[in-house]
């Protein structure tokens, strides 16, 4: 397969936010880092997902949450597939098992569109020589995380925290959920954009943002540990005012409400100017 060469080292030097719960932490790349290494270098990742590499950091972001070879990883909501260019690859080249969890095929009232969605994303990721073989499973309130208990040894949820607090229980669904499809010792890995402390999350989360607190509250409520907090996806510049939320800023980079046609005439230089969200990166684990 193509690649665009080997990657000597990894910088994973991570600065760790001081946070009462959160043990100060250092991870070095080890020897075992070089399928990841060579995963995110693949050229199967597109130019746009690798622009983004300076906002969301994948070698840092992982060694922090933990990823090692031979794991059970599931992505939860994957979306685009971001992390699944790099997370996919990475567990082929380990003899770990890639999962991803979306979407519910089995509700009564289940859409084209959801089909279509699910037909898309296996069809995208479907080169077993790159991707290995990339499993899909329900998600959902009705369905829950269709996984056995103690089956998975990492879990990543990546920006949904927002959606889930806007329907009445379920964040605290989701995260018993992960608890129980977590092996003892498994790592919940979080990366979500950040509303500031104090910040009421029904206001905030239809903005795209939710405080950290409310993402180690419910954590804690479902018997999970903040092992630790990264500041490497940390934006100063955000101020969380944009006009159209979150998505005012790349990559999405919206000039109107969401729905509404493109407004050329929206100044775009300030939101271009602060780059991605501000973001929490946290380490959550199932006690052993």
């Amino acid at each position: 397969m193509l690649m665009r060469g080997f990657i000597i080292a990894i910088a994973a030097a991570l600065v760790l936010s001081a946070c009462a719960g959160a043990p100060v932490e250092r991870a070095e790349a080890r020897a075992s880092d070089a399928p990841l290494a060579l995963a995110i270098a693949g050229d199967w990742r597109t130019t746009e997902d690798r622009a983004r590499d300076q906002y969301r950091h994948p070698a840092e972001a992982l060694a922090f949450w933990g990823l090692e070879p031979e794991m059970t990883v599931v992505e939860i909501a994957p979306g685009g597939g971001w992390w699944t260019h790099i997370l996919a690859p990475y567990a082929r080249m380990t003899s770990g098992r890639y999962v991803s969890a979306s979407g519910d095929l089995g509700a009564p009232n289940v859409s084209e569109g959801a089909r279509a969605g699910r037909a898309e994303f296996i069809s995208r990721f479907s080169d077993a020589g790159i991707y290995g073989r990339v499993e899909v499973v329900d998600f959902s309130m009705r369905a829950g995380l269709a996984l056995p208990a103690e089956s998975a040894d990492f879990i990543l949820v990546a920006r949904a925290f927002h959606n889930w607090a806007r329907t009445e229980g379920a964040t605290d669904q989701f995260m018993s959920e992960f608890a129980r499809v977590l092996r003892p010792g498994g790592v919940l890995a979080v990366e979500q954009h950040r509303a500031l402390p104090g910040t009421n999350v029904t206001e905030s989360a239809p903005t795209g943002y939710v405080p950290e607190a409310y993402v180690i509250d419910a954590a804690s409520r479902a018997g999970l540990v903040l092992a630790a907090r990264s500041e490497i996806n940390a934006n100063p510049q955000d101020t969380r005012d944009h006009p159209f939320g979150v998505w005012t800023l790349p990559p999405i980079a919206r000039t109107s409400p969401q729905g509404a046609p493109p407004d050329p005439s929206f100044d775009r230089s300030r939101y271009d100017a602060i780059g991605e969200s501000d973001r929490m990166t946290l380490r959550f684990v199932k006690p052993e």
